[in-house]
Parts: structure tokens; sequence; C-alpha cells
């Protein structure tokens, strides 16, 4: 499934930030000289690559659940979902500052509600930020009734979720629809009885790895 691809290749969420950054860099520049101003071209470096928003294809499988972020695999296993109160098989992704921060919905569904809960901001790589930070859940429902639900959680320096959705929305398998700033982690809690493809460890691509694969 082709997901069209209307941003582009850095964020608009970074815009901001680039030019802030692009302006001090060439203010020390042209004031203080090419020297001083090299930390704030290193700066500038790293908010380009931070905010990065490369196109992205899914997978054509329709049972494919597919990466909601960029990272490593910090958790696969059973747990209970807090939102739906279920038990549930969850898969969990954890975003440094070096990883691309475009959040896309795992899969195709409606969005069914959506919960916003303040919180704390321990580092996201640890258990209990699923419960504790600042976050961000979408419940999504398949066309063909599963219930999928997808948590946007900060972390230790991320201070803001982003979500572009609400009650009723529509979304295409790795559709675009949040952004986290600098390092968080995403949470998938499926169905039970879906089968986990990804590993602890493993490093996967938002809108193109798949984590899972939801029963037929």
């Amino acid at each position: 499934m082709r997901v069209p691809y209307p941003h582009p290749v850095i964020a608009r969420e970074g815009w901001p930030f680039l030019g802030v950054a692009l302006a001090l860099s060439l203010g020390v520049a042209w004031f203080a000289g090419w020297a001083w101003s090299v930390p704030f071209w290193l700066a500038a470096l790293f908010v380009l690559q931070f905010f990065r928003d490369p196109p992205r294809e899914a997978p054509e499988d329709p049972l494919a659940v597919i990466a909601p972020a960029d990272g490593r695999i910090v958790a696969v296993g059973r747990a209970r979902d807090p939102w739906l109160e279920r038990d549930a098989l969850k898969v969990s992704v954890f975003m440094n500052v070096f990883n691309v921060h475009v959040n896309r919905s795992p899969v195709q569904g409606t969005v069914k509600k959506r919960w916003y809960h303040a919180g704390s901001f321990v580092n996201a790589a640890l258990d209990k930020a699923s419960c504790e930070n600042e976050r961000n859940a979408l419940w999504l429902r398949t066309a063909a009734g599963q219930d999928v639900t997808c948590v946007q959680i900060a972390g230790l320096i991320a201070r803001r979720i982003l979500c572009y959705v609400a009650e009723g929305a529509e979304l295409e398998r790795g559709e675009r629809y949040g952004f986290i700033r600098f390092g968080s982690r995403v949470d998938v809690y499926l169905p039970p009885e879906s089968q986990a493809v990804a590993a602890l460890g493993d490093k996967v691509y938002s809108g193109e790895s798949v984590i899972a694969r939801l029963h037929g």
C-alpha cells in the first residue's frame, strides 16, 4: 500500500527550530568569524537530522502491524492494555534523539477514541514510562473489528507530544499522524492472539518495518 506523502523531507514541526539555528549560525559567522560559528553549525546540523521526515512505503499485507516510530524494540510480550482494560500483546519502540520522530499509524482503521494524560518525564526506555509519563493514546479499530491501541509517550528530554487526529478520523496503515520532540517512546497494544514479528533489541522504521501480525 502506497501512502501519500505530502510532507517535505524536513518535518514542518522543525522549521522554526531550523530557522533559529541557521540564523544564529550565520549571525555568529558574520560578526565573530567562521571559527566561532562551528558549534552553532553543528547544532543546526543536529536539528536538521532530528526533524528529517523521509518517505516510507507500507507493506501490502493487510494483517501486518507496522512500527509507529523509528527506533529500537524495548518490550515485546503479554501485558494489560490500560486504555481498553484488556489482555494484549504489547510492543514498544524507543526513539533516541538520532531517530526520526514522526509517528505513523500501525494499522488501517478508524480512531474510536483519543486520550491524553499529563504525567512525569522519566527515561522513556524504562517500562514505568508507560504508566508514569505524559502520554497520548489512540484507540484504532480495523475494518475487521480488531482493536489496536497506539500510545505516544514523552521521555526524559521530550516535552511535547503532537497528535493531529481526533475521534472519527480514518487512518491508512503508515499514515503520518503525530510527532514527539527530542527522544520518546511509542507503545502498541494488540489483540492477544496477534503474533509478534519484531524481537527485543530489533531496530525498526516507522511506516515500513512489520512488528506483528493480526490474527486472520
